[in-house]
């Protein structure tokens, strides 16, 4: 494989001739390489006005590697050709070098550039480009690349502080400038030979600027980025050392090169917009600098943008009032290394009623503004505080979390809002803190740190009950003049308190779809109308015994019983009802009888739980562990009221109650699942020891379970 590095441009605030002064006292021998032991000159060639000065030499390398496989190799040294072309003139120094040493199974290509800068001409620029191709090496070709990759790199970090050294001494000498070159009087030289009296034949072009880049001189093979080493009069198009360390941070050469050469590439193929460097840089990250990972993961995160038009939420997105009024979340200053700082105080937040109310598309929709804030929020405090800042910090609250944030629906909703995230926001959460962490949490990080990058996991900090309070704690991250009030500190926190959502602003999966925000999938939640003799019914086949059947539905409307049932032979043909028993047409069809009328109830069919009564606006939650294989049937069933034992008269509750219920027609939305018993031990069975720390967001609550079912209901 083919190693590249494409540097960037380093500005030196001097002159190009006095920069070509300290350039020229790194030869024979630089003391300051300690590898570079010496150079020979070849040949060497100048025009006749003096400004062309074309110069090759052989220099002599120790390279750091093994005695062994010095051994091995045959050799003691490398050595390399290098050419440098100097135009006075047009003030650019082009530098080639190859390698002589083993060019039949290593290639080595470098080119460096020295320009004087577009918007000072006291200034002066470098950059340069590299390739290293390794064919074969006796079985050792990596250790061979890794060993000529580290050489490299540490050669380029002493670059600018060579030149710097020796610009130091010529001002020590009294020399702080040079005169620019001027075309002088001379006759016309012979041409010069070299120490064994060769002829020395002149130059077959000169390298100079062009929109095509430098011209590939003597056959020598040309950097594959050749064609972009010059500097554009834009300075947007190239990126600078400087720039790189004030507004990206401390990069090593290498991966300064990915992310040039990742950004070139960028420019070459997307016509249209493309990212920052800043966030260029985090898919980096993500993939360890590997260049072809991360471009894979930024072109489709583009595609995602482009598609949904992500560029443009924040001037778009107006988020309900739903969530301005119960979503416990918000910016907050920053904290002690200037990361905005978000807070979310999930414990007190109605997950589950913000997903029926909203649906699962506005939620996310709104996660992604929160995330399009932060990277704003990151740009503008990295002016402010003249550092690179390109993540933040979060600060999660659980005091309230109970088994009703543990909702599987809400939770599925959450992985998938994670996994949206983390595929197109890598490398933008600093730090986690989760503090007031109670015992149901492992059972929620259990479920959720799977879908968790490794690297992401090793930015959270969790501190249980007041630990937060204690030396390590929230103290040594945000200073105490930010800590907000809840927690504690004197600042007051702006956040939303969160509270249960009403369920009068509940939606139907009708409602929601009708919705044009389409990011990501359709609702998991089904939609059934339950008339009187009509009920819904479901059908769940079970292979293997001890499986765990879920469910979680709200009666919208009406009354209704809920029932289930074991058969072991398989029922009907589902049956749909679309008239009812008095001639009531559901909208969508979604009445399903799957029990035969000729069935009976203890021979074809029996009961596996209590009936379960249910009244109008109540949320349900349950399990049933299956003791047989066979076929389950989940029913809700029109509740009739019944009549009085001790009086021929109905009471007034019963016709008042009878009244809400128009036509003989109830709603409800559901949702089910089939889990192995295994994963239902790991998650949801541990929950049944936990629904007693409900907390204040936990209205009122009843269950009922026997000793292979368990069932909750929420009112």
């Amino acid at each position: 494989m083919v190693q590249k590095y494409q540097s960037p441009v380093r500005v030196y605030k001097h002159g190009f001739e006095l920069i070509m002064a300290a350039y020229e006292r790194r030869f024979p021998t630089c003391p300051l390489i300690p590898m570079f032991v010496g150079s020979d000159l070849m040949n060497e060639y100048k025009s006749e006005d003096g400004a062309v000065h074309i110069v090759e030499r052989r220099c002599k390398l120790d390279v750091d590697a093994p005695r062994l496989l010095k051994k091995i190799a045959g050799v003691d040294y490398v050595y390399f050709i290098q050419k440098n072309s100097l135009n006075r003139q047009e003030r650019t120094l082009h530098i080639e070098a190859y390698n002589e040493t083993f060019s039949s199974r290593i290639i080595v290509n470098e080119h460096c550039c020295y320009t004087v800068h577009p918007d000072n001409e006291n200034w002066t620029c470098f950059e340069q480009s590299a390739s290293l191709d390794i064919k074969s090496f006796f079985g050792f070709e990596s250790t061979v690349e890794k060993i000529a990759m580290k050489q490299y790199t540490t050669n380029i970090k002493k670059g600018k502080e060579i030149i710097e050294y020796y610009l130091n001494q010529l001002e020590q000498e009294g020399i702080t400038s040079m005169p620019r070159w001027t075309p002088e009087i001379a006759q016309r030289q012979e041409t010069k030979t070299d120490t064994s009296g060769r002829a020395m034949s002149p130059p077959q072009s000169i390298p100079t600027k062009s929109a095509d880049g430098p011209s590939s001189k003597d056959g020598l093979p040309s950097s594959p980025t050749a064609a972009t080493h010059e500097l554009s009069s834009t300075p947007d198009d190239k990126l600078d050392a400087d720039y790189i360390k004030r507004y990206l941070g401390d990069l090593t050469p290498l991966q300064e090169s990915c992310l040039i050469r990742l950004r070139q590439w960028l420019q070459e193929t997307h016509k249209g917009k493309i990212p920052k460097d800043e966030h260029i840089l985090r898919f980096l990250r993500a993939r360890d600098f590997n260049i072809d990972k991360a471009r894979e993961i930024l072109c489709q995160s583009l595609t995602w943008r482009k598609q949904h038009h992500v560029d443009y939420l924040l001037s778009t997105w107006d988020p309900p009032q739903v969530l301005h009024d119960y979503y416990a979340g918000g910016w907050h200053h920053h904290d002690r290394d200037g990361r905005p700082l978000y807070v979310l105080r999930l414990g007190q937040m109605d997950t589950k009623g913000l997903v029926r109310a909203l649906g699962e598309e506005s939620l996310l929709r709104h996660v992604l503004s929160i995330n399009e804030e932060g990277l704003r929020r990151c740009e503008e405090n990295t002016n402010i505080f003249g550092r690179p800042i390109s993540s933040w910090t979060c600060l999660v609250d659980l005091e309230g979390l109970n088994m009703r944030h543990l909702w599987r629906p809400g939770v599925k909703a959450l992985l998938r809002i994670i996994e949206v995230v983390e595929a197109n926001y890598p490398e933008t959460l600093g730090r986690l803190l989760i503090l007031r962490a109670p015992r149901v949490f492992p059972v929620l990080w259990t479920l959720v740190s799977p879908f968790i990058d490794e690297n992401t996991r090793k930015k959270f900090l969790i501190y249980a009950g007041n630990d937060y309070q204690g030396p390590g704690g929230l103290i040594d991250y945000i200073d105490k003049e930010v800590i907000p009030d809840f927690l504690g500190g004197e600042c007051m926190c702006e956040v939303s308190e969160g509270g249960m959502v009403p369920k009068a602003l509940y939606r139907t999966p009708e409602e929601l779809e009708n919705d044009d925000i389409r990011l990501w999938t359709e609702t998991i939640y089904q939609s059934a109308s339950v008339f009187k003799g009509s009920p819904h019914e479901i059908l769940i086949q079970i292979v293997d015994a001890s499986s765990v059947i879920t469910w979680d539905f709200d009666v919208c409307k009406g009354d209704i019983v809920f029932n289930i049932y074991h058969s072991k032979r398989a029922p009907q043909a589902p049956k749909r009802d679309t008239l009812g028993a008095h001639g009531i047409t559901s909208p969508v069809g979604n009445n399903v009888q799957l029990i035969d009328k000729a069935w009976q109830l203890g021979r074809d069919y029996s009961m596996v739980e209590s009936p379960l009564i249910c009244k109008e606006g109540e949320s349900v939650q349950g399990s049933h562990v299956t003791r047989w294989p066979g076929f389950y049937i989940l029913q809700w069933k029109f509740h009739s009221m019944p009549a009085c034992a001790t009086s021929s008269l109905p009471r007034v509750e019963d016709v008042l109650a009878s009244l809400q219920v128009s036509s003989h027609k109830c709603k409800v939305m559901y949702y089910t699942e089939i889990i192995g018993s295994e994963d239902f031990r790991g998650s949801m069975t541990s929950l049944e020891s936990s629904h007693s720390g409900f907390s204040q967001l936990s209205a009122a609550t009843t269950s009922s379970s026997q000793s292979h079912s368990s069932s909750m209901v929420s009112r």
